[in-house]
């Protein structure tokens, strides 16, 4: 078999943790071989982060933008923010991530870009077009909840983080350096 390099579209879904950190796992790894790497985090609000301290070091091989304006679901949601904001937001960050597959990058990473289609802030039919768009050598990355099986099934690599048991189950509340 001949082998050959390409760009790779990767998902990360599933209800277990980790999926975020996988992606950006792989940012900082690209980041040690000098490849340019843009994250765009959808739904991830204001609250700062270890990831966007970090990431701020390897700057400006690794770019950290924020489309989301926090959580969707109902039990995390701050009703001070209108669905009207959460859809606004998410169109930027589609513009983003557009923008971004014209760039001269090395790996996209669409953080979260499951959340913002399970919460209809944008279709399936945009992130397909986003993915059909990607050029031929950038890796795309895609991370959150619920996978469609169309995006699924045009990527090259999906892992599916699986539940088995998490602190918060036991009301352990979300931690510094673990979950932000």
């Amino acid at each position: 078999m001949k082998k050959h390099l390409k760009g790779l579209v990767i998902v990360f879904t599933g209800d277990g943790k980790g999926k975020t950190t996988a992606a950006i796992g792989m940012a900082v790894r690209a980041s040690g071989h000098g490849m340019r790497i843009r994250i765009i985090q959808f739904i991830k609000g204001a609250w700062r982060t270890g990831e966007e301290a970090a990431l701020a070091r390897l700057a400006p091989e690794i770019e950290l933008h924020r489309a989301g304006r926090g959580f969707t679901v109902e039990r995390l949601r701050d009703e001070r923010i209108s669905d009207e904001e959460h859809r606004a937001a998410a169109r930027a960050g589609l513009e983003q991530a557009r923008a971004a597959l014209a760039d001269p990058l090395d790996v996209v990473v669409l953080d979260e870009i499951f959340g913002a289609l399970n919460a209809e802030l944008i279709t399936e039919a945009e992130l397909l077009e986003l993915i059909a768009a990607k050029p031929e050598r950038m890796h795309l990355v895609l991370t959150g909840r619920r996978a469609p099986q169309a995006v699924q099934d045009a990527a090259d690599l999906v892992s599916e983080m699986v539940l088995r048991k998490h602190p918060f189950a036991s009301g352990v509340v979300a931690q510094k350096g673990v979950e932000f």
